[in-house]
């Protein structure tokens, strides 16, 4: 199963942006764990955009 390329982009930029980690190790993250990196990120900026 093969992975779209723009999703992966989305992805890679969305982890770069926030935790400032390089493109090559982000590609490295096997796609359950960057996807998982994806949603805590998301959870952080809900709970910084609540005031929590």
């Amino acid at each position: 199963m093969t992975y779209a390329a723009d999703r992966l982009l989305e992805e890679v930029a969305y982890v770069a942006y926030h935790f400032h980690w390089p493109r090559e190790e982000i590609l490295d993250l096997e796609h359950h764990e960057r996807q998982n990196w994806v949603r805590e990120i998301a959870r952080i900026n809900t709970r910084v955009n609540e005031g929590r």
